[in-house]
């Protein structure tokens, strides 16, 4: 071969050699720094409890450290926001409730993201069933003796939501829908000044989370009528659901995710995939999901999709039918 031959070679060689002397980013070892979850709640609720939890669990296992950082307001928009416009390099996860994942992607129209592409589910790792009670001084003992009332009283009946989109009310609506009643929804910020309400009789019934309503129940001071899921739960072993009522499509579950920036390598989202599933079987931060009346699981990011897209659509119809309007 003579000189100018190599000289040509050579240079059709050359523009290759990058691509073999540094690895792709997609095949870089993961997590190379600490890694960062971010909770669009104030602390000390059970999304942050649940978040710290397994953080702590991940940290020995990535062999990084893993802090919780909070972001609440705007009905999880601002803390999801900051995830989903994160870079591909950024070690950055997102843990949140269902709001983010199902009903805020149904329910508005102007997020400043877009929920399916820029948020990669990873895990959902605990269910929060929701539970309808009454006061015990109330005179109703079942829930369809309460929707007999309802029904013969259209709006007659006030029950407490947490504003529009919020899981209370969606859960009320579509329990209106199924059983064709209609009640009058009243606003509050949180669980204590509504539970307060109903047992100052205020309001006819709540529809909460087992983790806020439960304990009042076990006191004696609410009678629950209702789990609003398809099974029954641990915590109330005695009450019915809405499977065992026959109404199971008024069924709604309320629910918490583990998602990534879209934009981070699939490897590095396998990676924390592979040790959240690890983490979700540990004895102790299962015990941990628990002792906030909510139930551990692990649902990979394959089957979480296809859960999602259904919820959404779902939510869709319902905000259509109800006349529910967030935005």
């Amino acid at each position: 071969m003579n000189r100018t031959r190599r000289r040509l070679c050579a240079a059709t060689l050359l523009p290759a050699l990058p691509l073999f002397a540094k690895p792709a980013l997609a095949d870089a070892p993961w997590p190379t720094r600490a890694v960062r979850i971010v909770v669009p709640f104030a602390p000390g609720g059970g999304t942050d409890i649940i978040a710290r939890a397994l953080g702590g669990a991940l940290g020995p296992r990535l062999k990084q450290p893993v802090t919780v950082d909070n972001k609440p307001g705007a009905s999880t928009i601002i803390g999801a926001d900051s995830v989903a416009k994160a870079d591909a390099q950024s070690h950055v996860l997102l843990v949140s409730g269902s709001t983010t994942f199902t009903v805020n992607p149904a329910l508005r129209s102007r997020l400043p993201y877009d929920p399916a592409r820029d948020l990669a589910l990873v895990a959902m790792i605990a269910k929060a069933p929701l539970v309808l009670a009454v006061n015990t001084s109330a005179p109703w003992k079942t829930l369809p003796e309460l929707l007999a009332a309802a029904r013969a009283k259209p709006r007659g009946l006030a029950f407490a939501t947490f504003g529009p989109g919020s899981g209370p009310q969606l859960a009320g609506a579509l329990l209106a829908l199924e059983a064709g009643v209609q009640w009058l929804e009243v606003p509050y910020k949180g669980s204590g000044p509504a539970l307060t309400d109903l047992l100052g009789g205020q309001l006819q019934f709540v529809i909460d989370t087992v983790a806020s309503a439960g304990p009042q129940v076990k006191a004696g001071k609410l009678r629950a009528l209702a789990v609003l899921g398809p099974a029954r739960v641990s915590e109330l072993p005695g009450v019915a659901s809405l499977a065992e009522l026959r109404m199971p499509r008024a069924a709604f579950d309320a629910w918490y995710a583990l998602a990534a920036p879209a934009r981070m390598p699939a490897a590095a989202r396998a990676v924390v995939e592979r040790e959240v599933r690890a983490a979700m079987a540990d004895p102790a931060l299962q015990a941990t999901v628990r002792q906030q009346a909510m139930q551990p699981v692990f649902i990979g990011s394959d089957a979480l999709k296809p859960i999602v897209d259904e919820e959404i659509a779902r939510y869709r119809m319902l905000m259509h039918r109800a006349n529910i309007v967030v935005d």
